[in-house]
């Protein structure tokens, strides 16, 4: 199995449960990584044979940008739900981190991996 992965993924988004977070937009960090069969595309040496790294990247910022969801839990579920149906991946990771939402941490989060549901 290959992986294709995005690290650092930057996207400010309405989130989080108290109503002042409401009110804002706060900077999530995604990495996301996902399997993928580059077989194809390293014979064919071209960008239909593969799953676009822009293409993950623009449709998960205009999720998740335009989302106003009240806990990362339900953020990150509905984004691996994108990678499996609508990029027809088999599996997927997906780090989720909320930068300064407890004092005192440096980085919290929360990572989930989804298979197909084939």
């Amino acid at each position: 199995m290959d992986i294709i992965y995005l690290n650092g993924l930057k996207v400010d988004t309405v989130i989080g449960i108290y109503p002042w977070e409401r009110t804002i937009k706060q900077t999530l960090i995604f990495d996301i990584e996902i399997a993928a069969d580059t077989a194809a595309a390293a014979q064919s040496d071209h960008i239909g044979d593969t799953v676009s790294y822009e293409a993950v990247a623009n449709r998960v910022l205009s999720f998740v940008s335009a989302a106003e969801f009240e806990l990362i839990e339900t953020l990150a579920e509905k984004v691996a739900a994108i990678l499996l149906d609508e990029f027809k991946v088999r599996w997927c990771r997906l780090r989720l981190n909320k930068p300064g939402a407890v004092r005192g941490v440096r980085d919290l989060g929360l990572i989930i991996e989804r298979g197909s549901r084939d």
